[in-house]
């Protein structure tokens, strides 16, 4: 390879955006650097912070009004007075007093205000997390969604779409399911602390023959995450395939009931749906042992409270508010073990879907961009040079060889050649969709390696055999949201390639919404919109990549009377088998395998006899035979 060559790139592990979701170890730092997103809304979380502890508080103080008040201080007031009551008896006879009621009757009211707080701030603690999370996962992908952008057509050319889409979607839903999957066990757990310490507070003996059933539960609780493991995996997997398998068929239903495979996908799609019915099987199973387990233990802490807690009371050890309070205070004890064990799936599960949204933001494949960047000369130019070309996609494979011609300011070429002949990387490379070796390409003069990316695009209008139509209206898709395209330039430049007739006839003419893919117009006029669009932008270098390829005859005709009104005096190259089109061009450059084989006229390759001739020759009895 010369010295102009490519410098190796890089080998790079693109077989990781092919691997699917499975669930991971948990990992603090992942979790730290998501948290990172949430940082802005940090006000927001303090908030839902308060709100929790706040809800807790008062889902305790409820309970404590019905023990304590009620039955320790007004059905049985001889029993137990040194137990804490946390000044609820104090705010009760205040209350009582003060409206002039009857003290049950001012307890009734004390509970229900604290349940009704108790209420409220656990929705507001609800809301405030969901709008922190949701903010941070808004701007997480739209960072994600930037940094895609940015990466290289080589990332595409290896990675598939839909992979890189899954990240963007499922995984950053996923992630909501993460961090609101941490929302609840801290919902669960801080009424838990305080009520153990509330416990503590009534009774510590009572409180630590009570605990004695914790670890039973965890470890129930252990065991249930244990199996259910690959249980859920094995649901995902089966899933997967199932929408897979759903969307490759219906997607080629054409080509499935033309080649009679109903059957073949109907036994594909049954065998696979009967495997995801035995692992949802499974999962039921274990749930159903899982859950009658805790509420087991839920029950088995009620017995321990009546049994221990009434010894106490004989004793005189505890009042029998106290232990009312305590049986309360059982499903705050075990309801954060069942939460965990039923978020514990979720959490590492979306573990991994952090993590792959992170491997493609660290994904640091670009192109090479000069700090200082070189302006190109003033518009209005297009002189190109391919200077001994080398290139190769992988460093294994080298597609262009040795590649050299120039192109005059106003110059019609065409690049034909056999498929593979490296015609459209040709292009690629012009627009600077891949780094290319030092002065092996110049526009004006300078080389692109010395230019941003950018501004080689500006002065490049690029239009394709697969025309791409966003969403929006005829105008939208025209200008790009370029604010230098008037509305007025853009008419003009649809009047010059004969698309505004048909675009005054769609319903509101340029405020006309294109469906998806631009469904409601024909290729014909898609085709000329992708025109439009180019002209509009007024560039210096016009490429066709096949861009008449699939268009009739009668659309041919009118698109090429366009042509030879923008292609005048504009540097233009095509790449197409029509031959009306390559006739007229100044030079026409063959190439075959990466290399130029032969450069001239129509006629001058015509009468060399070499492989273009060959081609024009296989054209004509092609043409002749339709």
């Amino acid at each position: 390879m010369s010295e102009t060559s490519a410098k190796p790139k890089e080998k790079r592990d693109y077989a990781v955006f092919d691997a699917e979701i499975e669930t991971r170890g948990f990992d603090f730092g992942l979790l730290v650097r998501l948290l990172a997103w949430m940082r802005p809304y940090r006000r927001q979380g303090l908030i839902a912070l308060a709100f929790v502890l706040l809800a807790a508080s008062f889902a305790v103080l409820a309970p404590v009004v019905i023990s304590r008040v009620v039955v320790d201080g007004i059905l049985l007031p001889a029993s137990g007075e040194g137990a804490p009551d946390f000044g609820q008896k104090a705010l009760n006879y205040a209350l009582a007093t003060s409206l002039e009621i009857h003290p049950i009757l001012s307890a009734c009211m004390l509970f229900a205000l604290w349940t009704v707080l108790w209420a409220a701030f656990g929705h507001g603690f609800r809301i405030m997390l969901a709008r922190t999370v949701l903010n941070g996962l808004r701007d997480l992908r739209r960072d994600l969604f930037a940094h895609l952008e940015k990466l290289p057509s080589s990332f595409y050319d290896r990675v598939a779409v839909g992979r890189v889409m899954t990240r963007l979607t499922n995984d950053i839903e996923t992630l909501f399911e993460l961090l609101a999957g941490f929302g609840v066990l801290l919902g669960e757990f801080v009424p838990f602390f305080v009520a153990i310490t509330v416990m503590f507070a009534l009774n510590p003996a009572l409180t630590l023959e009570l605990m004695v059933l914790l670890p039973v539960a965890a470890l129930a609780t252990w065991v249930f995450r244990v199996v259910s493991r690959q249980v859920y995996r094995n649901i995902r997997s089966t899933m997967s395939r199932l929408n897979e398998n759903l969307q490759e068929n219906l997607s080629g239903i054409e080509v499935v009931q033309l080649y009679g495979r109903e059957e073949i996908n109907y036994q594909r799609y049954t065998g696979i749906n009967e495997e995801n019915r035995v692992e949802e099987n499974k999962a039921v199973r274990i749930e159903s042992y899982y859950g009658p387990a805790m509420d087991s233990m839920a029950f088995l802490a009620l017995a321990a409270i009546v049994w221990f807690g009434g010894q106490h009371v004989f004793e005189g050890a505890a009042t029998l508010g106290s232990v009312i309070l305590f049986a309360q205070f059982a499903d705050m004890m075990f309801r954060p073990i069942v939460a965990m064990g039923e978020q514990w799936n979720v959490v590492f599960r979306a573990m991994a879907s952090c993590e792959r949204i992170f491997q493609a933001l660290d994904w640091d494949e670009r192109l090479e961009v000069p700090a200082e960047p070189k302006p190109l000369p003033k518009k209005g130019a297009g002189h190109v040079v391919f200077n001994h070309l080398t290139f190769g996609y992988a460093p294994e494979t080298v597609i262009l060889k040795d590649v050299s011609f120039d192109i005059k300011p106003g110059e019609k070429v065409a690049i034909v050649g056999p498929t593979g002949s490296g015609k459209t990387s040709l292009i690629r490379l012009l627009c600077r969709f891949y780094d290319v070796p030092r002065n092996s390409i110049l526009i004006d003069g300078v080389d692109i390696m010395d230019v941003a990316p950018s501004e080689i695009r500006q002065r490049i209008g690029v239009v394709l055999q697969d025309f791409h139509i966003f969403s929006g209206t005829v105008y939208d898709n025209i200008i790009l949201g370029n604010p230098a395209i008037s509305r007025e330039a853009a008419r003009e430049a649809a009047r010059l390639v004969h698309a505004d007739p048909f675009i005054r006839m769609l319903p509101q003419g340029y405020d006309t919404v294109l469906t998806e893919r631009g469904r409601n117009l024909s290729h014909g006029q898609r085709q000329l919109l992708a025109f439009a669009r180019v002209l509009a932008m007024n560039p210096d270098i016009l490429i066709l990549d096949e861009a008449t390829a699939s268009i009739d005859t009668e659309t041919e005709l009118i698109i090429q009377d366009a042509l030879a009104k923008v292609t005048a005096g504009r540097t233009s190259i095509i790449i197409a088998h029509r031959l009306q089109t390559i006739r007229e061009a100044n030079r026409i450059v063959v190439l075959s395998n990466g290399e130029v084989r032969e450069t001239g006229s129509h006629g001058e390759l015509i009468a060399a006899g070499g492989l273009y001739k060959t081609l024009y020759e296989l054209q004509v009895q092609d043409t002749a035979a339709h």
